[in-house]
């Protein structure tokens, strides 16, 4: 658990990129203001009990009330929400030419990630992890499944809701390699505060060495990771025959579902079940076997009906989908 939670909770003040950081820049000047504008208050109720009948007079009258109480927040309130509109206002905008894409679907209670070409087209796709280059700014399409979610990386950029019908930008970016804890911010149901991510940003080499081999792993399995060795081959048989298949996808099989999310390289992840697991075998027959348990409410069944040594015959042939 503390494997899967590294890094968790995200600290919200700590930026790792551009657009986190115009944020957190706003936050300390909202967080400034509200100290000065406490000071004043609890120094007006002084002078109203304690201080001179003179500054008790001046405090009380009409001039004191047009400047203190609609003046001064009037023209505050209003340079802070320009100012703050300006400072942010490149999380959002538009796409512009040939920025790299990537979609972000919440649902209850996971992340469907697909990554996009220049046109929009889905060119392979992940759950509960997102890849990007550092130094490089990438345009995230929020999308909902089901309910309001909300995405958020407190590291690399600033909260977006995800509502359903609607598509909304959000850019992140990170200036250091590094993996960042992400997590919906907005309750969606009884298990949303098991619905998490990471972001892992790699130097640029690096980044196209794994999208290459991503890529790759397109062509038939067998082929990308090798022929599986005799528990494999009875898990893949096993995943099948079992339904599995009806609901998840692994790339160059028979399984294409679609429901849950693309077990494609489900044994390079970090985590399983939206970042509450670390991902090993153990954890892995754990969730296969009895997923209700750790996570009630999730749309993956227990397969209790499966023997101890059915599941971990599964459990290894998805750890060689890497």
């Amino acid at each position: 658990m503390i494997e899967a939670f590294w890094g968790w909770p995200p600290p919200v003040l700590d930026p790792a990129g551009p657009y986190a950081s115009s944020v957190t820049t706003l936050a300390w000047a909202l967080f400034g203001l509200s100290v000065f504008v406490t000071a004043v208050v609890i120094a007006a109720l002084w002078v109203a009990v304690k201080g001179p009948a003179r500054w008790k007079a001046m405090l009380g009258g009409e001039r004191a009330i047009w400047i203190g109480g609609v003046a001064f927040p009037g023209v505050v309130l209003t340079a802070l929400l320009v100012w703050g509109l300006t400072l942010t206002a490149s999380l959002t905008e538009p796409i512009r030419g040939d920025e790299m894409r990537i979609r972000v679907t919440g649902e209850m209670w996971w992340f469907r990630v697909q990554y996009l070409d220049g046109s929009g087209a889905v060119i392979m796709e992940d759950a509960n992890e997102i890849h990007i280059p550092a130094g490089v700014p990438v345009v995230l399409e929020l999308e909902s499944a089901d309910v309001i979610h909300s995405f958020w990386v407190p590291h690399l950029s600033g909260k977006k809701d995800m509502i359903p019908g609607r598509r909304t930008l959000l850019r992140v970016e990170a200036d250091r390699a590094g993996e960042f804890g992400g997590v919906c911010a907005e309750y969606c149901g009884m298990q949303h505060a098991l619905m998490g991510f990471v972001a892992v940003a790699h130097e640029p080499p690096a980044w196209e060495e794994w999208r290459q081999g991503r890529t790759q792993a397109l062509a038939p399995a067998d082929l990308a990771n090798g022929p599986p060795d005799e528990a494999g081959s009875q898990g893949q048989s096993l995943f099948m025959e079992s339904g599995c298949a009806a609901c998840h996808r692994v790339a160059g099989t028979q399984a294409t579902g679609l429901a849950g999310p693309d077990l494609t390289h489900v044994g390079s992840r970090r985590t399983l079940g939206a970042g509450i697991l670390p991902n090993n075998r153990g954890t892995m027959m754990g969730w296969i076997g009895d997923s209700q348990s750790i996570k009630p409410g999730n749309r993956m069944p227990s397969y209790d009906v499966l023997s101890a040594e059915e599941i971990e015959a599964i459990a290894t042939w998805l750890g060689q989908q890497q």
